[in-house]
């Protein structure tokens, strides 16, 4: 896969310039676990400026990705939120503000595989947080994203 087509695959996984060169750096590998080591191990740590770029085109949950961001994969992940659902929609918008007022940023996980309460019942659950462990969280669930598109990508 040329360089550039590459570099647009890694970023519609995971948005931060460094992840994306560094994965890049790593070709050609083996095989799969080779890939998915690499990305896994330099999704770990994100910088302040990286978490911030990473989280710039994440929709809240609940609501549809925009431009600029992996908009498939987004509605693939929040699958099991039902959007029909106007009580669930309303604690989630709830929440999200509360979330947003606490911690100055979108909240973010990895909502693939998960249903609307589980994602709400977590939400809850981190709001109470102090401001490391909850970067902490929002940088593993950011990786787990990121991951999760890698390998549906390959």
């Amino acid at each position: 896969m040329p360089d550039e087509e590459a570099r647009a695959l890694l970023r519609g996984c995971l948005d931060v310039d460094r992840w994306v060169e560094e994965v890049l750096a790593g070709r050609p590998y083996g095989d799969r676990v080779a890939l998915v080591r690499t990305a896994d191990l330099a999704a770990r740590s994100l910088t302040a400026a990286e978490l911030d770029a990473a989280l710039a085109g994440h929709p809240r949950i609940g609501e549809r990705a925009g431009a600029g961001h992996n908009q498939q994969a987004s509605g693939r992940e929040q699958a099991g939120v039902d959007s029909a659902d106007t009580d669930l929609a309303t604690r989630l918008a709830s929440g999200n503000a509360a979330y947003e007022q606490r911690f100055d940023r979108v909240f973010l996980i990895r909502a693939a595989g998960r249903d609307g309460e589980e994602i709400l019942a977590e939400l809850q659950r981190r709001l109470g947080n102090d401001d490391d462990a909850e970067r902490a969280e929002v940088v593993d669930n950011l990786r787990q994203i990121a991951l999760l598109r890698l390998e549906e990508a390959v």
